[in-house]
């Protein structure tokens, strides 16, 4: 362990850098359950007229995150000050939540002649949305690694962070149902206003934990003044796609962003559709998933410090996380329903446990090869590449609901449109996640010899 950086960071600043997380996870889980299913469930929009409408915030956000990336990875007048991070991690954070409230908050009108109406309305509140998620995410996972240097320290404060963003996560799953009564357009409104309130508190705690160090800044401002040249856009993204192990971690990502995505949002279907159960039956399902998720973390990096290699540890979780989606493509019991998601949740412990330490390693792997830190266009094609999930996810409920004859806003559903809802449950997510277990097993390189030899290198560089 002697060739690691120094570890300087309190625990306590590693959890107000956690607040964050949770600040985030609890707005987007709630995003990615409801939206969907309250334009066509609730308000009964065309089921084509939503996936048109979210593919394109799905398009705009792919575009939009690795430009904010390029844009915001420079100097600004305030970065001496303030630091080039922490102004736009609170610039998009604080106003996340409300963002998310006005989705739930659209013109009152019928959706078939105001149809038009709700579909502007869905495309503008949702691009507004990703604006300001992108502008915070973007900077608050490019903090990470410039931050949190060590193998060490990266592990301790992924742990510290993906405790708390599960939190937020489980969180975000529980408390909006309870909120929620299936057919009352007010109530959807209601826990738009919790979801706003949570958001705006969290971060207020994470002011501490997202503030960069004054060393980190005089370096980074040293570094510009050493090798002030910046590359283009188009140059920068060429030179992080040559990395083999990027390209097989983007795969990975956009995977689990299309398995996790269809699950999540298949939920209300499944609790009003097949089990005909009030919405807050929702509440049981994520908290099983929540238990299962932070019970976990702990032992997942324990094997990380065990095995001292992310990419084993990673593949492992991914792995596990295919077999056990596999029995929602049958299970019509609550019951066993809750205990696989328990299941499940453990698994995806060890993909929050590893997913900031892999991105790590290959930012490491990208500084040693080109000489500067660009943290915020790695993290924007990251983004860019996980909109491809969102649109996977999208495209499959559209598909599906058309082929299984899904009605729009009506109280029941015939037989064939239960299997659908099946499909996008279990199937579609469980051939998703088999296919990053593979491409990542074959082509992640970034071993632990490797990596040791990246940070050593970067040490070397005062980098």
């Amino acid at each position: 362990m002697g060739n690691e950086l120094e570890s300087e960071h309190a625990t306590s600043n590693m959890a107000s850098y956690g607040f964050a997380s949770m600040s985030r996870e609890f707005v987007q889980i709630a995003f990615g359950t409801y939206v969907f299913f309250y334009y066509e469930a609730e308000i009964g929009l065309n089921v084509w007229l939503i996936g048109i409408g979210l593919i394109i915030f799905a398009i705009y956000n792919a575009i939009n995150d690795p430009l904010i990336g390029y844009l915001t990875n420079r100097p600004f007048k305030f970065t001496k000050k303030w630091g080039r991070r922490f102004p736009l991690i609170m610039l998009g954070g604080l106003p996340m939540g409300f963002s998310y409230f006005l989705v739930f908050a659209p013109p009152t009108t019928d959706p078939n002649t105001g149809a038009l109406v709700l579909f502007g309305w869905l495309i503008f509140t949702t691009c507004l949305y990703d604006t300001l998620h992108s502008l915070f995410y973007v900077n608050f996972s490019s903090l990470f690694p410039d931050k949190f240097r060590s193998q060490s320290e990266r592990r301790k404060a992924a742990g510290i962070q993906i405790t708390l963003g599960v939190l937020g996560l489980g969180l975000g799953s529980i408390l909006p149902p309870l909120f929620i009564n299936f057919g009352d357009f007010q109530s959807y409104i209601l826990q738009g206003i919790v979801a706003m309130l949570f958001g705006l508190i969290t971060m207020i705690i994470a002011i501490p934990g997202c503030r960069e160090d004054k060393k980190s800044i005089e370096k980074y401002l040293e570094s510009l003044e050493k090798k002030p040249e910046r590359g283009t856009f188009v140059g920068e993204t060429k030179n992080a796609l040559k990395i083999t192990s990027f390209l097989a971690f983007l795969v990975l990502y956009v995977m689990y962003q299309a398995a996790t995505t269809s699950m999540i949002a298949s939920i209300p279907y499944v609790i009003r559709f097949i089990l005909d159960l009030p919405a807050s039956a929702t509440t049981l399902i994520m908290a099983a998933m929540l238990i299962g998720t932070i019970a976990s973390v702990p032992l997942w990096i324990k094997l990380a410090h065990r095995y001292n290699d992310n990419r084993k540890v990673m593949l492992i979780a991914i792995t596990l996380m295919a077999i056990f989606t596999s029995p929602l493509i049958f299970l019509e019991s609550y019951i066993l329903i809750i205990i696989t998601m328990l299941l499940w949740g453990a698994t995806l412990g060890g993909w929050w446990s590893m997913l900031f330490p892999v991105m790590s390693d290959i930012v490491d792997e990208s500084v040693v090869r080109y000489q500067k830190r660009e943290e915020g266009t790695y993290n924007g094609i990251l983004q860019f590449f996980g909109r491809l999930g969102n649109i996977i996810q999208v495209l499959s409920f559209a598909i599906v609901h058309t082929l299984t004859g899904f009605v729009e806003g009506q109280e029941t559903q015939s037989s064939s449109a239960l299997v659908g809802i099946h499909m996008h449950l279990g199937l579609v997510p469980m051939i998703c996640l088999f296919i990053a277990a593979l491409v990542f097993w074959k082509w992640y390189k970034l071993i632990p010899e490797r990596v040791t030899q990246n940070q050593q290198k970067i040490k070397e560089m005062d980098l």
